[in-house]
């Protein structure tokens, strides 16, 4: 959709997101934790583990960057996150509840003290600058607060971000295709992939957060014209 995202802008949604999911954590039973979040082979405990550490981690980015400093954005890579997940899945609700708390008041802080001149400023995630950064934290926040079953559906994602999300994921257009997306509850309507008659024509009409959630490899809302089930396979996420 070539939208043009402002980084202060896109801080208060991220801001707006770190309160949703504060506000949701109560609804994180006793017991909740085991039941499977909607990631296939995740549990809740899994994928709360997991916007913990993302959130740290990114939050993170935007510490050092503000003092000219790239770090990794993980100790240990891949095999660290993955072996930090593992660990705090084990945790019960309530220390769950807490940790994830903590890490939005962590993101909260590190966030909200970039400055106007630091959006450029470079980082390690993906050797980028930290606008990139605060857009994955954004991405993770979002998707992952559905993920996790405690209230919130991909059908509520805000129109911002779902037209960062559809460009974001537009990469995973299998090739070949040309997609057309069409909002039907709004002007939104974007094309990726293959060149206009360069290759198979998919035209896809839908809520604008339902074209997200398909695009993003989650169950939509609401019915899409055509059905998932007669769309392309999808490559994976960029």
């Amino acid at each position: 959709m070539a939208v043009t995202q402002d980084p202060a802008a896109v801080r208060d949604l991220v801001l707006a997101a770190h309160r949703r999911l504060r506000a949701l954590l109560p609804r994180l039973a006793d017991g909740g934790e085991r039941a499977p979040s909607a990631l296939p082979g995740w549990s809740r405990a899994h994928l709360l583990s997991h916007v913990e550490g993302v959130g740290r981690a990114l939050a993170r980015q935007a510490r050092y960057a503000v003092r000219g400093e790239r770090v990794a954005v993980y100790d240990g890579g891949r095999p660290e996150r993955d072996a930090g997940i593992e660990a705090g899945s084990v945790r019960d609700a309530e220390q769950l509840r807490r940790a994830v708390a903590a890490a939005l008041d962590e993101a909260d802080a590190a966030w909200s003290a970039v400055g106007p001149d630091d959006w450029r400023r470079p980082v390690g995630y993906r050797d980028g600058v930290l606008t990139d950064a605060l857009l994955a934290w954004w991405r993770e926040v979002e998707v992952h607060t559905a993920d996790a079953l405690l209230g919130y559906a991909p059908g509520e994602w805000p129109r911002p971000f779902c037209a960062h999300a559809l460009d974001f994921l537009s990469a995973r257009v299998p090739e070949g295709v040309r997609l057309r997306l069409t909002a039907s509850d709004g002007p939104e309507r974007a094309e990726y992939g293959a060149e206009s008659g360069a290759g198979r024509d998919v035209a896809v009409q839908g809520r604008l957060a339902d074209l997200t959630a398909w695009l993003a490899g989650r169950t939509p809302d609401g019915a899409l014209t055509p059905p998932v089930a007669r769309l392309p396979a999808l490559d994976p996420w960029p």
